[in-house]
């Protein structure tokens, strides 16, 4: 049959159609029917977007029963998925729901593929990336009934696996009131056999608890600066200043800007008299002037003190 001859039946057969409209998009998908003697009376018609008549011609022209997912309220993503399921064979009647979209029966049909349980996650209070991770939890042969739960976002979801495959106690982190950074902090502490969740808590950020994680590994005396008036930067010179032997009582206080706590941390280390300085009074830029100062008079007097040993040598 010629393009010409093509063109009057598909004319003739859409003419036959109660008048219905269709784009040329849509007729192209019917013409393409046409041409591999397909029934076409399954897809045209004008509910059909040419999208979904191309996801049903194309079941047709592989001889499956179309019949499932030729349905108006299944979009042209939902019938692909459906498409691709009977094709392989698998139950499909388990995801062919249009309270699912796309996205959500590409995940319950993977796991279909791996062999697992999916009516564990197969609902559809679950996104597909909820479902994504339940199914690697699956997969994994973790117990995902400690994560699978909507309350949970979906990196929430990773991080509990994450612990789960890695053998940790998660029952301490798998809160919906943490988030995920939050979480990823619990996990590198527990990792290095520290428990950071307590102080998580008590509303610190995950900045605040890697500085306290920190601490802790080094077996410092975190209660020092793990307070929730000290910012992490703030924590981190009270924490470097401890793991250095240095008396931090002298700037380990809130008025101190975390600037300003290094100044007076590294005039500790060179055993200054910060006590010239160590006022909140002075901006950090101030103070970094007067401990270089310091530190020049503190050399100077070191080679007068040299030269008095040579003469009296």
């Amino acid at each position: 049959m010629d393009n010409k001859e093509m063109n009057k039946l598909l004319k003739r057969y859409i003419d036959n159609f109660d008048g219905r409209k269709f784009n040329e998009r849509q007729k192209d998908e019917i013409r393409k029917g046409l041409e591999e003697g397909l029934d076409v009376s399954i897809y045209a018609d004008s509910e059909f977007d040419w999208k979904q008549m191309r996801q049903v011609r194309r079941g047709l022209e592989n001889g499956i029963d179309v019949s499932i997912y030729a349905k108006p309220e299944f979009d042209h993503d939902q019938m692909w998925m459906i498409r691709k399921g009977i094709e392989s064979e698998q139950d499909v009647f388990t995801y062919a729901k249009s309270e699912f979209d796309g996205t959500q029966m590409k995940q319950i049909r993977k796991g279909l593929e791996q062999g697992i349980d999916v009516s564990v996650y197969a609902k559809p209070e679950f996104d597909h990336l909820q479902m994504g991770e339940i199914r690697r939890g699956l997969e994994q042969g973790v117990d995902v009934s400690i994560y699978a739960k909507p309350e949970f976002d979906h990196n929430q979801m990773m991080e509990i696996r994450k612990g789960l495959n890695d053998g940790l106690d998660v029952s301490v982190y798998a809160n919906p009131d943490f988030n995920a950074d939050l979480m990823g902090e619990i996990i590198k502490g527990l990792r290095k056999g520290v428990d950071i969740s307590l102080y998580a808590n008590k509303g610190f950020d995950w900045d605040q608890l890697e500085e306290i994680k920190k601490g802790l590994v080094g077996g410092v005396d975190v209660s020092i600066y793990a307070k929730g008036e000290y910012n992490a930067e703030q924590m981190k010179q009270v924490r470097e200043g401890i793991e250095q032997g240095l008396d931090v009582s002298v700037y380990a206080k809130q008025e101190f800007d975390w600037g300003q706590m290094k100044q007076i941390r590294l005039g500790l280390q060179k055993g200054l008299d910060v006590s010239i300085y160590a006022d909140s009074l002075f901006p950090c830029e101030a103070m970094k002037i007067i401990r270089e100062r310091l530190v020049s008079m503190s050399s100077e007097q070191d080679v007068e003190l040299d030269d008095n040993q040579e003469e009296q040598e």
